[in-house]
């Protein structure tokens, strides 16, 4: 979903739950930090690109998605919980589910895994989210777009679908192969008919914090930027060495960017669980084709993963 808006794209907040503490472990990271000190870099070559180098040549096992910042295997299930800071000021309950499926969609010439995501905000589903990641031969996790659905009273009241190569959209890097401090900001994605214009940014590394799952090191620290919320108003993610995003943090003004989550909760589905995640992200695919015949109705149907004999 939006970064964690949810994430577009579209994911701000103080927790509602304190951190659980770990022996000798040092204090959770604030939601708020000031930025960081220049990282001098030899890689004085690279140059910020608007839009990344995507070839979909380079693309073999693509639905394994086994970079050790961001893995999603099939079957598991990720939730977090935080606080949303609503237009008005009002601070609400946050929850976020992300179902990584068994199901298949090729977009733009490439196999991509798909994930089903909700996003529930004072118990109330908000929003509804197909998204479709998939790895290339180096390692690098790729968004090849999404498909959200937002409601209100339980109605339709947008669906912001951005998929690459439809209406000027173009797959971004969610997460580098091998991310360095000092390397320039990078498009997470590019879909200007719905105002999708994410980058992210490599902000630090080897940080120590704790959410209520767990405590963590050597944690990796994404700042995101966004258009329509201007470079002033950054959303942090920090990740966790073979687990993926463990927290959301914030970094500026705007009130809409105070948004934090920490990651509560991993499960394994069991295969009727799975198949029920399967059913729904279906059900919601139904909807794509009719809420987006544009876009997502011109692409070809989900297709579940052949299991491996």
């Amino acid at each position: 979903m939006r970064r964690f808006h949810i994430l577009s794209v579209a994911i701000s907040f103080v927790l509602l739950f304190a951190i659980s503490a770990c022996a000798n472990s040092p204090a959770p990271a604030p939601t708020s930090v000031p930025a960081p000190a220049a990282v001098p870099t030899t890689e004085t070559a690279m140059v910020e690109k608007p839009l990344e180098d995507f070839n979909a040549g380079n693309f073999g096992n693509s639905t394994n998605i086994d970079n050790p910042w961001m893995p999603f295997k099939p079957g598991m299930r990720y939730v977090y919980e935080g606080t949303t800071v609503e237009d008005d000021g009002t601070l609400l309950p946050h929850r976020i589910v992300i179902n990584v499926t068994d199901l298949t969609k090729e977009i733009g010439g490439v196999r991509s895994l798909v994930t089903w995501d909700l996003d529930y905000s004072d118990d109330e589903l908000v929003e509804a989210e197909l998204a479709f990641l998939a790895q290339d031969k180096e390692g690098t996790v790729w968004r090849m777009g999404e498909y959200p659905e937002a409601y209100a009273d339980g109605k339709i009241i947008e669906a912001p679908t951005w998929l690459h190569g439809f209406d000027e959209a173009h797959a971004g890097v969610m997460m580098w192969a091998n991310p360095k401090l000092g390397t320039p900001s990078y498009a997470q994605g590019w879909g200007p008919a719905v105002g999708w214009t994410d980058r992210g940014k490599v902000d630090q590394m080897n940080q120590k914090t704790c959410v209520l799952l767990d405590c963590y090191e050597g944690v990796l620290v994404i700042a995101e930027t966004s258009q329509a919320e201007g470079p002033d108003a950054q959303q942090l993610k920090y990740f966790a060495r073979g687990v993926g995003n463990i927290r959301v943090g914030w970094r500026g003004v705007a009130e809409k960017t105070k948004e934090t989550l920490e990651l509560v909760r991993i499960e394994t589905l069991n295969s009727d669980e799975l198949a029920q995640v399967r059913a729904k992200a279906f059900e919601l695919e139904k909807s794509a084709y009719e809420q987006s015949p544009d876009v997502y109705g011109q692409t070809a149907p989900m297709e579940q993963l052949q299991a491996e004999n």
